[in-house]
Order: C-alpha cells, then sequence, then structure tokens
C-alpha cells in the first residue's frame, strides 16, 4: 500500500510527484484562475446590472406606452427621468464594479505570489497615504460623479451645460462625463472639475424670441401679430403635446432709433424647446411679411435686459 500511495504498481497518485509539479506551476495557475476569475465576476455582475437597467427602462416605456426612449419626450417627466438616471446609475455602478473586483483579484494574486498579510496591510498604508497626497483629483472626481448621479443632476441623453463643455450626456462613469457637442466633438469631463451643471432635460424650457422691428412700425399691431402667430402654432395638433403654457408677449425689450425690439415667450417640454423656437421663428418672419414689416439690419440694435442676448 505504501508503494501505490508513492505512485507505483498500484496505479494510485503519486503526491511527491504532485507536490513538486504544483510548488512549480501553482502559483501561475492560481494567478491565471484568479484572473479568468475576475472577468466572469466582472461579466456577471455587468450582466446583472445590464438586466435591472434592461427591465427599469422596459418598465417606463410600457408605462408610458412608449416604442422607445425618444418617444417619452411626450409622457411626463418623471419617467423620462426615471430612464436617463436609470442608465447613468448603470454605467457608474459597472465602472464601480470593475475597480472592486480588480482590486480584490490584485490581493488574490498577492496572496499566491506569497506577499504575507503584514506586507498587504502595510501596502494598503502606503497606497492610502498615496491616494491622500496625489491622488485627491481622482477620489475628488469619483464623489463627485457619484454626487451628481445619484443627486439626478444629469443623465445618459441629457442636454447638459458643464462649463467648459456643453452638448449630449452620452456616458457617466466614476471619474469621467462624456459629452458630445452640437459640432459631433465628443468631450472628457472630469467630474472632479465640474462646479456646475445647467441641465436643458429637466423640468421645461422657455423659447424667447427678441424681436426687432422698425421704430416707424404699429407696435399694437406688431404685438397682436406675434402673439397669435404664437397661439395658433400652440393650438396645432403637431404642438398641443409639446407647448405646455400660453404664449406670452412680455412687451419691448429696448428701443432704439432704428428699430423697437419685442420680447415674445412660448413655455415648452425641454426636449422640445430648440424645434418649437425654429417653427416659432417661421411663423414670426410670415406674420410679419402678412404686416408688410420690414425688419432692420441686425447690426445696428442692442438688446438690454436681464437675459441679453437670449433668442
Amino acid at each position: 500500500m505504501a508503494e501505490s500511495g508513492q505512485g507505483g504498481e498500484g496505479g494510485g497518485i503519486d503526491w511527491a510527484a504532485f507536490a513538486e509539479w504544483w510548488a512549480a506551476w501553482g502559483a501561475p495557475i492560481g494567478v491565471l484562475l484568479t484572473i479568468i476569475g475576475a472577468f466572469i465576476a466582472y461579466a456577471i455582475v455587468k450582466a446583472v446590472i445590464g438586466r435591472v437597467v434592461h427591465e427599469v427602462v422596459t418598465g417606463v416605456k410600457r408605462k408610458a406606452d412608449a416604442a422607445d426612449t425618444e418617444a417619452l419626450s411626450n409622457s411626463p417627466l418623471a419617467q423620462v427621468r426615471v430612464v436617463q438616471r436609470t442608465r447613468a446609475i448603470g454605467s457608474v455602478l459597472n465602472t464601480l464594479a470593475a475597480w472592486l473586483i480588480g482590486a480584490f483579484a490584485l490581493i488574490l494574486i498577492l496572496s499566491i505570489l506569497g506577499v504575507n498579510p503584514a506586507s498587504l496591510v502595510a501596502m494598503a498604508g502606503f497606497l492610502g497615504a498615496a491616494a491622500g497626497i496625489g491622488a485627491q483629483g481622482v477620489i475628488k472626481d469619483f464623489l463627485n460623479g457619484l454626487f451628481m448621479v445619484f443627486e439626478d443632476q444629469l443623465g445618459i441623453g441629457d442636454t447638459v451645460d458643464l462649463g467648459e463643455a456643453s452638448g449630449v450626456v452620452e456616458s457617466v462613469g466614476i471619474r469621467v462625463t462624456q459629452v458630445r457637442d452640437v459640432n459631433g466633438t465628443l468631450w472628457y469631463v472630469r467630474n472632479g472639475e465640474i462646479v456646475r451643471v445647467g441641465n436643458e432635460s429637466q423640468g421645461w424650457a422657455r423659447v424667447v424670441i427678441d424681436q426687432a422691428v422698425p421704430y416707424e412700425s404699429d407696435i399694437d399691431a406688431v404685438t397682436q401679430r406675434l402673439l397669435d402667430v404664437a397661439v395658433d402654432m400652440s393650438e396645432h395638433p403637431d404642438w398641443l403635446g409639446r407647448i405646455i403654457d400660453k404664449p406670452a408677449v412680455w412687451g419691448i425689450e429696448s428701443v432704439s432709433a432704428e428699430a423697437v425690439v419685442i420680447r415674445l415667450v412660448v413655455k415648452t417640454r425641454a426636449s422640445a424647446k430648440y424645434d418649437a423656437a425654429r417653427e416659432l421663428r417661421r411663423r414670426v418672419k410670415a406674420g410679419l411679411d402678412d404686416l408688410g414689416v420690414t425688419l432692420p439690419s441686425l447690426q445696428k440694435i442692442v438688446v438690454q435686459g436681464i437675459e441679453d442676448g437670449v433668442a
């Protein structure tokens, strides 16, 4: 039986040979298995997060009876925000999971390679000190990114102004938020550098048109025509769901020797602001043409007010 235990004629396992083989190859195999396990764990976590995000988004679409996310623009704001915020949180959780799994795998690999626990603790203390000195920016990015998402400051698909970059949010990560501007440029903005967020996709928006007309024009007639044009547009079936309040003429914004500037405002859904502004300008132009009003040169117009230059 002793011979069997040593791998003799009995065909038993040669434990001594196995131990020798494991001593030579055990560490590399353990490292390889740890790396594979980390990738598998991340794939599983990512799939679970993706599934949860998909179920939430699908449930919102089903509840709103919408075929796609874009169609939710005509649904209550809360439903749109749930979709955008859920996707942003999913993006952040994926990144966080990758960091945590990677750190855990690194600790296992170091243990397999024979690094004792005391050394791991010392290394953790060293890394903590390094983080406190040299990685403050990363920590700031991390915390600011979490707060932005969980406070619903922005979400994937939102149109935002982050100061240095403005456009549509394409991705929200732990460290970087990706924003694509109107020219198609993709901006990578560090979360820690974002000190203000202007979100054009939350709540409602306002189309503001400062219309200049010649000084000699009948201001009452022009004002009434502008209001009529805006009201007709708001009552059109194509705009009933996107204009959410009655249009208004706020009055004369500025007066010069060449022109009088009249401010027309229309309250819309956030997602419809720019489309509504373009259509309203087209209708205003047609309405003024009907009155026979010839517009003055824009180079001579000076707009004065707290929202100077907004049109």
